[in-house]
Formats: C-alpha cells, structure tokens, sequence
C-alpha cells in the first residue's frame, strides 16, 4: 500500500537540479527509472518529465531509509528528501550528471508491477504495445517532449492570433450531416426518434456563419472527425488550427499565415522562414512534380516526352498519347548503378499501386543505352528522348505511359520515393510553398458527376464564374494550400458570399433547388441578409506538429491515437452496446 505525502512537499524539479544547489535541502517527487543496490549504498535515478537525477541512500545515514530503499523497482513512485551534493562518478550524459542527492527521508507512494515495455526512449517496441500500453509510453522523454512542445504550439497560436484581433468562438459537435466529402461519424438521437447528428469534419459552414454575424476575424483549435480509411498521417479525429476573415481576398489570407508560420518557426525551431513563400499554380505543380504537394528540396522533375513518341512503333506509348493520355519520364541521376533490374521490378509494384499498367526505364551507360524498349522506339527516339530530360552517362529514366491523372499519380509518388530510397532529401530544410489556382471541381468516375474539388463553398476565380454551369473542367478555385517538405499543412479558399453564385454552385454539383434548400437553406437563407466577402484556411495541426518535432507517423504526436483500424487498443473502443443502450437510441443491430 502506498504512503502517504504527508508533511513533504515538493521543492525542485528532478532534471533542473545542477551545481548551484550543493549542500541545499530538496524534495524531489517522481518515478523510479533503474535503481542499483551495491550492499552498503543504493544508487536511484528518479525521473519525472524534466528529467533524472541521481539519489543516493547510504546505510550510514539512515539505517530504515536505506532499508526501504532496498526495495525500489523501476516505475515506484517516490518523494525523496535529502541535500544535494557533487557526484564523484561524473555522468557527462545528462544535465544533472555534476551532482546526486544524499536522500534523508523516502516515501514509496505507489509501487509498480514490472511494467511491460521499457520507459526510455530507445526499447523500439512495436506501436501496437506501445498504443495498448499509452500511459507507460506517454512517460518516455521523448513522447513528453512532442505533447509539450504540441502545448507550446497551441499557446504560440493563440497568443498570435489574438494580437491580430482574432476572436476564439466554439463551434457545435453536434452538427447535420453533410453529403459531400468524407463519411461523417453519425450520432443517433435519443429525443428525437430516427434521426441523426454528424460530428463535424471540419466547422466550416459555422465559421462561414460567424462572418455573416459581424465577427470579422475568427479562430479555433478545432476538433473534427472523418470515418475514412486511414494512413500513417490520418486519424477519425484530429485537430485544425481553423480560422476565417472578412473582407480579405487570397492574398490577404496567405500573408498573414506567412507571419504566423514565420514566427512558430522561430520559436519552435529557431528557424528563419523567408517570407513571402513561393507560389505555384497547381497546373505547374502536376506537370513539374506530379502530385498538388510537392516536395521542392530536390529535383528529378517530370518531363512530358509524349510529341517525342506519339508516332513510334512502342504502342504502349504511342497507344497512350493517341487516346488523350501522355508519356512522361524521371531521370535519376546515379540511378543506373544504383537500381538493379531487381530492385526495377520493385519500382514497377510501386507504380501499379497507383494503376499504372507499368513502369518502361533505360539506363545511360558510357558507351552504350540499355532499355528493354529500345528495339521498339529506335536510336533516334531515345537519343531524342535523353536530350529532353537531360541525361547523361549514370542515369536512369523511368517511364509511365497512361491517362494523365495515372501518370501524375504514379511518376509524382515514384519521385518521392526514389529520394528516400537514394537519401536525396536535404534533412536540415524546411521549404514552404503556395499552390494555387486549384480546379473548382473534378470528375468523379465512380459516381459519373463533377465533385467540388475542395468544398462546395469555395469562389471560383472572378473570370472563370461563367463556367461553373458552362465548362467545369476548366473553371478554377480561389483556393490555396499550405505545403512543407511536401506535405500540405493547411488549405483553404475565397469562399462563395453571394446566394445566387452558391446556388449555380449547387446545380453544378447536381443538386436541385429543393436538395440544396434542405441540405444548405440554413446558409442560403443568412446570406440574403448581407454576407461580406470572406477566406479562411485550416491547419492540420497534427501534421504540423509531425514537422516541428520530426516524427514520421502521426499517431506519436497524439496523446491517444487510434490504430489504422480506427481502433483504440488502450481502452478497447469501440464497443457493442447493449439492447437497453441500443433501445434508447431507436437503433437495432441486424446480426449476422
């Protein structure tokens, strides 16, 4: 059973202790990380989230103190009372490595059974027990430092935004269902029989309200929450640093979220953003990169060979630019030596991930070009070929041949993961960067009808109004995203504030009038009654944490992340319910 603090309270923090406080009385509080009995002296390193610090129990001081330290395994609870005193074995490794504690008094105020992963850093346990077991993972040093530094960011934000006359406004959970985008999370209602709430994915028809209402400049550390399959940067819940503007067009939106990264940059990271951030056209990104987030800290850019072999015997490639698709190629520079016909087979399963039908390549040696389709497009074409994409003797050229979108999605992925492969990426540099001018919507084969590309509410740009109805393939969005080190930290847009332009928009999704009354009335009806011009945008905050501390899978900078199952395993969720719980709901169950 575990002691009590009594009369002891805490004086000092376990990893702020150093030379300054020798021969000075401490009580530290926290958890026992390895403790040494070597007969007639225990030697305890005590941990809480600052750090660790050594305590010495020696016999000769208190024979009962001793005693019980005797007992102390890793993970007890303890409060230690003692003087400091400088440490004759110096430990360089850690801050207060110069100095221990002579303990005078100890109480164990929880012991620990053996716990089932190590507490340290460096143990490299699989996710699923570091997840099942959270709270013994969430006291490892460096889980503590992603959550503190997640709580510096949200105070940083807060305190920025503020400054800018921002006001933080809380936005309904408990939201209608919506019927674009990703499936809602559904919650029934037990007063009213048969219906249903949606949690939000994002606040953005609340904030567009606020705007409406008069309040000018809105922001909110937001919750929101999206059942769709996961990856290793999603989760059914996570959190945007969401915000909206009146009377602002794009620019005015890009510029002060230029200050506002610019500044947690430096404080975070004591890194210099140059401002303004570069801007590029979302067409220009696809065609030079592939992907809407590209990673501009390297090279092997796309280059469309397509006239170059529209006419050649190869009908994979002049099949594909014959039905409106095109043929375009990566040089990897060292890439010949480097990838063997093996580890080609291995680059051609990469692609068919993205439905390309295959990956065609060719490797420049000194004095001679070795590709399997060279005996179908001849000499002349590759030397063609070789001199658009700039090759020279070492590289090689990787080709994707199909309908655009495949090509994009399979070369622009293939790139990235090429300088993984190759550690082509600089590790030191953080390159922000504008994309701009999405399209408006996109064609969803699956459903036969244009989608909007971001959401339903976003402008068109002022001379592409007249093909929202007329030619939507080609109308473009005021939209914008925010992309780092090829991720996409943050989008948004210029939204719709006219009641006539939101209903084309509408049509041209493929509502009718009554739909988009019963769905979106509730907005439709506000802006009759004066809506400014207004933009916002939403951060992702989990993937802008993942960038400030370095992390690779987004579950490690959430305190309680699901598994890619969208399960919990620490506590089990989710769970059956039972037929009373089910019964007040209005909800059966149909078992198979």
């Amino acid at each position: 059973m575990g002691e009590s603090l009594g009369t002891l309270k805490r004086t000092h923090l376990c990893g702020t202790l150093n030379e300054e406080y020798i021969d000075r009385p401490v009580t530290i509080m926290g958890w026992v990380q390895k403790s040494r009995n070597l007969g007639a002296l225990v030697f305890t390193d005590v941990r809480d989230y600052t750090g660790i610090v050594q305590v010495v129990f020696d016999s000769e001081v208190d024979e009962s103190v001793f005693e019980k330290a005797t007992s102390l395994r890793s993970e007890f609870v303890v409060a230690v009372e003692g003087n400091v005193r400088a440490r004759s074995a110096v430990n360089e490794n850690i801050p207060t490595g110069h100095i221990e504690i002579l303990a005078r008094e100890l109480k164990i105020l929880n012991e620990s059974e053996v716990p089932p992963i190590y507490v340290k850093d460096d143990d490299d346990v699989s996710d699923d027990l570091r997840l099942k077991y959270r709270t013994l993972d969430l006291r490892k040093p460096h889980s503590q430092q992603v959550l503190r530094t997640r709580s510096r960011v949200y105070k940083l934000t807060r305190d920025f935004f503020y400054d800018e006359g921002f006001v933080e406004v809380d936005t309904p959970m408990l939201n209608k269902p919506t019927p674009e985008g990703a499936r809602d999370y559904l919650v029934p209602s037990r007063i009213h029989d048969g219906a249903f709430y949606a949690l939000p994915q994002s606040p953005q028809l609340m904030k567009q309200l606020l705007m409406v209402s008069g309040f000018d400049r809105y922001i909110q550390i937001a919750r929101c929450f999206r059942d769709e399959d996961l990856r290793f940067n999603r989760q059914p819940e996570f959190t945007q640093i969401d915000m909206e503007l009146s009377f602002v067009e794009a620019d005015d939106v890009m510029e002060i979220n230029e200050r506002y990264l610019k500044m947690l940059f430096k404080e975070v990271l004591d890194v210099d953003l140059k401002t303004p951030f570069d801007r590029m056209t979302y067409r220009e990104a696809m065609d030079r990169y592939g992907v809407d987030k590209p990673d501009v800290r390297f090279g092997m850019e796309l280059k469309n060979v397509s006239d170059i072999v529209e006419n050649c015997d190869f009908k994979v490639f002049s099949g594909a630019v014959s039905s409106g698709g095109s043929v375009r190629a990566i040089v990897v520079k060292g890439g010949e030596e480097f990838y063997s016909r093996k580890k080609i087979d291995k680059l051609e399963s990469f692609v068919k991930d993205f439905k390309a039908k295959g990956l065609a390549w060719a490797k420049i040696k000194e004095d001679d070009i070795q590709s399997p389709i060279l005996k179908f497009i001849g000499d002349d074409v590759m030397k063609s070929i070789i001199e658009r994409v700039d090759g020279e003797a070492g590289d090689l050229i990787l080709f994707v041949a199909d309908k655009n979108d495949v090509v994009f999605a399979a070369l622009g992925n293939l790139r990235n993961h090429i300088a993984d492969e190759m550690d082509l990426i600089p590790k030191d540099v953080i390159a922000p960067l504008w994309i701009v001018e999405f399209p408006l919507f996109e064609y969803d084969d699956e459903e036969e009808r244009y989608v909007a590309k971001h959401h339903p509410f976003t402008a068109p740009m002022d001379e592409d109004i007249d093909k929202i109805e007329t030619d939507p393939a080609n109308c473009r969005a005021k939209a914008y995203d925010i992309v780092m080190n090829g991720d996409e930290m943050g989008g948004g847009s210029i939204r719709i504030h006219d009641g006539q332009i939101q209903k084309k928009m509408f049509k041209a999704l493929g509502f009718t009038e009554e739909e988009a009354q019963d769905k979106f009335g509730f907005l439709l009806e506000a802006f009759k009654y004066g809506a400014p011009p207004h933009g916002g945008l939403a951060y992702g905050l989990d993937r802008l944490i993942m960038l400030l501390t370095g992390e690779k899978n987004m579950r490690h900078v959430i305190a309680f992340p699901k598994t890619q199952s969208a399960s919990d395993l620490l506590t089990g969720a989710p769970v059956g319910l039972s037929k009373k719980q089910l019964e007040e709901v209005h909800i059966r169950v149909i078992e198979e």
